[in-house]
């Protein structure tokens, strides 16, 4: 095998395990944004209750601020 196709089968099998890599940190930050999503919905959710529970109309959380 000539040196030039040696450089390039190694260039590929590196460019392949930096795939694979990237890869595996975006199925896990999916992961975790999706977490983090239910997680802020349960907190939004506690928080509206908690206002409604305190005698407001509604949620703080659903209003307009006041200077739209």
């Amino acid at each position: 095998m000539d040196k030039r196709t040696e450089t390039l089968e190694e260039a590929v099998a590196h460019l392949t395990r930096t795939v694979e890599d990237l890869s595996e940190v975006v199925a896990r930050q999916d992961a975790e944004i999706a977490q983090l999503t239910r997680r802020v919905e349960q907190l939004r959710r506690a928080e509206a209750e908690r206002e409604l529970d305190a005698g407001g109309s509604v949620p703080l959380a659903d209003q307009r601020p006041p200077h739209w």
